[in-house]
């Protein structure tokens, strides 16, 4: 589910919802959850994990309240799975799809 969108909750935060390449270049999708206090920051959010080019134009893919409900309940409030079509693919925290040694979109040598 390429694109994105976001969901503003009654407190005033927001669950930002985006479907980004894999990291992995198979040609797959990965959807990646955040809860944050406003979009900007949770766009910032993605940014300072190394998803340097990330931005939301519009809002086509809006979070479903099941993903709403999903990110609220973990403690990071970030979140991914490889198939957003598939309702069997669990949530995953976002540390398993970036490691600490390589950056998203970062040349292999690094």
């Amino acid at each position: 589910m390429p694109g994105g969108g976001f969901t503003k909750l009654p407190g005033g935060n927001v669950v930002v919802a985006i479907g980004l390449p894999s990291p992995v270049g198979d040609g797959s999708t990965v959807r990646i959850l955040v809860h944050a206090a406003n979009r900007a920051r949770a766009l910032t959010r993605l940014r300072n994990l190394g998803l340097r080019a990330v931005y939301l134009r519009g809002n086509t893919h809006p979070p479903t309240p099941d993903e709403i409900t999903a990110v609220l309940h973990h403690p990071d409030g970030l979140l991914w799975r490889a198939s957003p079509q598939a309702a069997t693919e669990l949530w995953h925290p976002i540390r398993a799809l970036l490691p600490q040694s390589r950056v998203w979109g970062a040349p292999r040598g690094v």
